[in-house]
């Protein structure tokens, strides 16, 4: 499977990396961003194992952080990834992208 970025999830992932750069330094921005890239490669090797949320996306629960990321199968060959999301973050934040 192919996964495609939402063009919105750079600047996702860009703010949450500039959060951890100033708060706890820059090795923490590069974990965090290390564990996105985990979780975006499992999402390719087992996309619907991971459950759908009310809104029919799925949820993939990053470690170590309290983020998660959201997750269209498209068709049999494309998922996007829409939304990279703090837990506590609006639940409806990002939903509007498809």
């Amino acid at each position: 499977m192919r996964v495609r970025l939402h063009p919105a999830v750079h600047l996702d992932i860009f703010e949450i990396m500039d959060h951890y750069k100033v708060t706890s330094g820059t090795v923490l921005a590069v974990e965090f961003y290390d564990e996105f890239l985990r979780c975006a490669k499992e999402i390719t090797f087992r996309p619907r194992s991971f459950a759908l949320g009310d809104s029919d996306l799925r949820r993939i629960n990053l470690h170590k952080f309290p983020h998660h990321i959201l997750f269209d199968i498209e068709d049999e060959k494309r998922i996007t990834i829409l939304v990279v999301k703090h837990d506590h973050r609006d639940p409806q934040f990002g939903i509007d992208r498809r």
